[in-house]
């Protein structure tokens, strides 16, 4: 039996002798103000084949090589602190291996082990170091790879020249989406545990009609570091992009892998290094991939997405400022997170389904995850390694393994440095760490399982922790996130609403009252900042507008300064279509929470229940009363649309896109209690027809808002009113044809 310990005491003493006439860092006096930096590129493709592969449900032997895989690093040195960046062609690395390679460089070099960073580009085409779902691990290159990493760290440690360093980014969205989508509430999936509680899945098919959207948003930068020599030859891109993976047959270092050498054949051959070293880390892409699944497919392969990304980057590097010298730092936190383990039913499940499996490998997801519950019982808990890395005025976090993206836009929203990345799959693998309200949706990507079992409250937790060592890094506060206003936003808030939520949150379960104190809650079953309306007038900030996705839940607050003489103001966009259920879905209500006579004021687009309302906006009093009020509109399905709600006593007008003429008036009776201050969006008080779909920008006032103000607010969003759909362009053809003909 292989000595892997053993192996690994060989290879130090190995590389300590190769070291012999490189600077050691611990002994080196240090010239200040003088930057250096040296790049290695170190072969770590299997020698021996066939090998496992690991990255699916299964696990899969492979015996072709398409591309070579590398382990390319970067080692830094300001005069005062010297740091390394390894990033290796693996689909994820177990962080008892990490610690042994580093372990190796810091007695090769001196470099200390906690300014080691060390990530995997999550190609899904190299040998298995990490056992996980299906899949073993291959032994043989177990104990090959942890030389080679060491190799390439201490390899660039011996290069060290001085050198000169710039960093930029550029948005980049036709690279990257997000995979994992929302079903319609009638397409529910199972788990592997028999429950059908799945909301949002990875991989929904091109323009799938089971699916209503995206469960989050998108991070379009690509961001990157360049090092040149002093004489200015290029020794080293380093770029940071979330797309998840591209995917081959064979063994292949995937876009990560050629990204460099694409990113080579761009530049003229006189201003690249001898020792030039091109590399791409992987982003923040746990729900992220670069299929856009809400177009059509397109012909695309490997090699030419990777040389797409490579202009892209190319693009932002002619424009890059590069410094002579700038400061180093880098911080490390250990933190210990629980895992979700059975329980006991589900526990004796499990132990039941393990045993029948023996010494087999699991091939059907229910033995696969059983088997998987029997991992996490016995090891209940987890100690995470988390960096931040400080390059002049450029933020870097390390997390290990796979974050959505809108943990990695949380970072960037609140990092102390104007420029951050983040770069997953580091210093260890703990799988998918998805943001609690993604938790409730389910999917894949939460079921418990090595690969993703961690806490309920991990990914809060780990971006705070992020944050704290970025301060420190940074030495300064992080930023506060903050909206920008816009034509739209100033025209309602010159209007005095009571209650302004603009629902940019990018965490919590609090709706932010822009205005005064009216906090708003969302339920279980709420996705946070998807795109909203994105026209000139409405759009904030560099992500550009945000709005909420409601999958099943509410927004619910209290507003106490409401008679019976209100409005209410927002833009929809509803995903689901108008002849799956009675009701389509509920915008806005008022009433006692979980009444259920429905007693009050509901907002809501028509469904099947009645024959004129499909597709139409409706007002309803409630089952006792059983008034309605229907629109005369068709609403075009996953378009966005500005709505006024007008109550003023027993009359009620609904204003439509910036119509002056109503698109509903009409007398209905109050049915709320008096004094009725609770108030809910996305859904009914007694969650009847919750809405499935996106709001935005909900104001509400305590008077009526005229229909000039609606207009005019509609005008300040620079919003096109959506196109009318056939029959009722007909329609209105022929009402102006017999209007001339009486004319």
């Amino acid at each position: 039996m292989f000595d892997y310990r053993k192996f690994v005491t060989i290879t130090v003493q190995c590389l300590l002798l190769l070291n012999l006439f490189s600077h050691n860092v611990a002994a080196e006096d240090h010239p200040s103000k003088i930057f250096k930096a040296g790049v290695s590129a170190v072969d770590v493709t299997p020698i021996q084949l066939p090998v496992v592969v690991n990255g699916y449900f299964t696990e899969r032997t492979v015996n072709r090589i398409t591309d070579r895989l590398m382990s390319r690093a970067v080692v830094l040195d300001d005069g005062q602190t010297r740091i390394a960046i390894a990033i290796v062609d693996n689909l994820m690395i177990p962080r008892v291996l990490l610690d042994d390679v580093k372990q190796m460089v810091e007695e090769a070099t001196g470099i200390p082990e906690n300014r080691i960073l060390i990530s995997a580009t999550h190609t899904h085409t190299a040998a298995s170091v990490m056992a996980c779902l299906g899949s073993g691990t291959d032994k043989n290159y177990t104990q090959f790879l942890p030389g080679q990493i060491a190799k390439s760290i201490i390899q660039a440690n011996q290069k060290l020249t001085p050198a000169k360093i710039g960093w930029t980014v550029i948005q980049d969205s036709k690279h990257t989406n997000c995979r994992r989508w929302i079903f319609r509430p009638d397409h529910l999936q199972k788990d592997p545990f028999g429950n059908k509680n799945v909301r949002a899945h990875m991989h929904p098919g091109y323009n799938s009609p089971k699916h209503i959207g995206p469960s989050g948003p998108e991070d379009p930068d690509l961001s990157f570091l360049a090092i040149k020599t002093t004489d200015g030859k290029l020794l080293s891109v380093l770029g940071n992009y979330a797309f998840h993976f591209y995917g081959s047959s064979h063994i292949s270092a995937d876009a990560c892998g050629l990204f460099g050498s694409k990113f080579e054949s761009l530049l003229k051959k006189e201003n690249i290094h001898p020792d030039y070293v091109g590399i791409l880390s992987q982003g923040t892409s746990g729900d992220i991939m670069w299929m856009d699944y809400g177009q059509p497919a397109v012909k695309r392969d490997l090699n030419l997405y990777s040389e797409e990304l490579a202009k892209v980057a190319f693009s932002g590097f002619q424009k890059i400022k590069f410094h002579d010298w700038v400061p180093l730092a880098m911080a490390e936190q250990k933190i210990k997170l629980g895992k979700r383990i059975p329980n006991a039913e589900r526990l004796k499940w499990s132990k039941e389904k393990f045993q029948q499996l023996g010494n087999k490998l699991p091939k059907s997801q229910a033995d696969i995850y059983a088997r998987e519950q029997i991992y996490l019982y016995n090891d209940p808990e987890a100690e995470l390694k988390l960096q931040a890395v400080r390059i002049g005025d450029l933020g870097i976090t390390a997390i290990p393994n796979e974050v959505y993206a809108i943990t990695g836009l949380k970072l960037k929203a609140q990092s102390p440095f104007k420029t951050t990345f983040n770069i997953e799959l580091a210093n260890g693998a703990q799988g998918y760490i998805p943001p609690p309200e993604q938790h409730f949706l389910g999917g894949y990507t939460t079921w418990p399982a090595r690969t993703a079992g961690l806490e309920v409250q991990a990914e809060p937790k780990i971006v705070e922790a992020l944050l704290s060592l970025l301060e420190k890094v940074a030495d300064k506060p992080r930023r506060k996130v903050n909206i920008s206003e816009t034509p739209y936003s100033k025209a309602v808030k010159n209007s005095k609403p009571v209650a302004y939520w603009r629902f940019e949150e990018l965490s919590d379960y609090q709706a932010i009252d822009q205005l005064h104190d009216h906090a708003g809650a969302f339920e279980q079953g709420v996705a946070r900042y998807l795109p909203g309306p994105q026209a000139k007038g409405i759009s904030t900030g560099l992500r550009g507008n945000r709005a909420a996705h409601f999958a099943g839940g509410r927004m619910k607050t209290e507003i106490k300064e409401l008679d019976d003489t209100y409005s209410v103001e927002f833009w929809f966009w509803n995903g689901l279509p108008h002849k799956v259920r009675p009701v389509t879905g509920y915008l806005f209500s008022r009433g006692k929470e979980g009444d259920t006579t429905a007693a009050g004021d509901h907002l809501g687009i028509g469904g099947t229940y009645q024959n004129n309302a499909p597709g139409k906006l409706i007002f309803f009093n409630g089952n006792k009363a059983n008034q309605l009020l229907i629109g005369k509109t068709d609403l075009k399905l996953k378009t966005w649309n500005h709505v006024v709600l007008v109550r003023k006593g027993n009359q009620v007008s609904v204003y439509l896109n910036g119509n002056e003429t109503p698109e509903i008036s009409g007398e209905i009776k109050i049915t709320y209690p008096s004094n009725s201050s609770t108030i809910f969006i996305g859904g009914r008080c007694d969650h009847f027809a919750n809405f499935e779909g996106k709001i935005d920008e909900v104001a509400i006032y305590n008077r009526v808002l005229t229909s000039k103000e609606t207009s005019g607010h509609f005008k300040q969003s620079g919003m096109i009113k959506p196109k009318l759909v056939k029959h009722q362009l007909k329609k209105k053809r022929l009402s102006l044809t017999h209007n001339r003909f009486h004319q």
